[in-house]
């Protein structure tokens, strides 16, 4: 371990982590949801399967994931000869969190008839637990595979298992976890903005709950409301996500306004993600210079949860990540 000293700041600091950047032979990935400063240095931003397969495909011996740890997970378990690095360990999930692999285990051998598709915001050992892992972009083209007779459990995001039970009328177990993020927005707040600006249209991610999900003109995926700022016809677009991904909208399309959905106290701060904030660019720094905190996962675990991650890939490999943004 590097003995202590501050990292630089200002454009020293920028400068430092480039040059680590190339001497660690590393890549940087940003998700949509990180603070612009970051998204602006990384070398791809996009949705968080997207960059680990991004990441797998180059010749980097190191990934510094700038996102949240199921994602430098799962960058892991499609990357096991690299090191893989997250600025800060405390980067978790509400998702992750609302779903123990004890508790998940348990549930699965209660229902002993049902396959378990599960929402790619889960724990590497929930992954190896699960049948199919499924993404946002990609879980409408698996369930459309699954034969109407098969009983499926989803979790643990239930406003997005439960957009999918009622676009396709299915009946599904659903664990109940929700994002704190998109559980945040304010269906009131939104009306009341909706009126301010006659005609915007909404876009919203399937993780928000059905009171906002029902407003929304567009729902899908980071990448999929990315794709849906580029292509609406008007100059004003709401948007129900984590608000950062409003940067690469305003970057992509100047010309256009976006307004972030409000929360209960009128704002949309309350919506700004707590654990994507964690991350800073004194602690990529700090994390390309030592090489920690560092991923690690046992072989036989990962080995089981590529397993639904692959099973994933094969039924809908071509739904995952449209839209994501690589570096000029």
């Amino acid at each position: 371990m590097t003995a202590f000293t501050a990292p630089p700041t200002g454009a020293d600091l920028l400068a430092e982590i480039d040059r680590l950047r190339k001497e660690r032979n590393a890549i940087v990935l940003a998700h949509y949801y990180q603070k612009p400063e970051i998204q602006d240095l990384a070398d791809f931003v996009g949705d968080s399967l997207e960059l680990s397969r991004k990441a797998a495909d180059t010749s980097a011996d190191v990934i510094a994931f700038c996102g949240v740890k199921f994602m430098a997970d799962t960058a892991k378990i499609l990357s096991p000869e690299k090191i893989v690095v997250l600025p800060d360990l405390d980067a978790g999930c509400s998702l992750e969190d609302s779903c123990p692999p004890e508790k998940f285990k348990a549930f699965r051998e209660a229902h002993p008839d049902h396959i378990a598709l599960t929402y790619i915001n889960c724990s590497t050992e929930v992954k190896a637990l699960s049948d199919i892992i499924v993404t946002s972009s990609s879980a409408e083209t698996i369930i459309s595979q699954i034969p109407p007779e098969q009983k499926i459990i989803f979790g643990p995001d239930r406003h997005l298992g439960g957009y999918l039970s009622r676009k396709f009328n299915r009946e599904m177990l659903l664990w109940p976890g929700v994002c704190i993020v998109h559980e945040a927005f304010s269906e009131t707040e939104l009306l009341k903005l909706k009126a301010q600006h006659p005609g915007a249209p909404v876009a919203a991610h399937p993780e928000c709950p059905p009171t906002i999900i029902d407003h929304a003109d567009y729902v899908g995926s980071t990448s999929g409301i990315l794709q849906f700022a580029k292509t609406f016809p008007g100059d004003t677009l709401i948007v129900a996500t984590e608000p950062h991904i409003m940067h690469q909208m305003e970057l992509a399309i100047p010309e256009k306004t976006f307004i972030g959905a409000p929360g209960a106290d009128g704002n949309c701060n309350c919506n700004i993600c707590p654990y994507m904030a964690l991350n800073t660019l004194e602690k990529l720094y700090v994390c390309l210079r030592d090489l920690e905190p560092r991923i690690e996962i046992e072989e036989g675990l990962r080995l089981q949860a590529k397993r639904s991650l692959d099973r994933m890939l094969e039924m809908a490999s071509g739904t995952i990540g449209k839209g994501d943004l690589g570096r000029v």
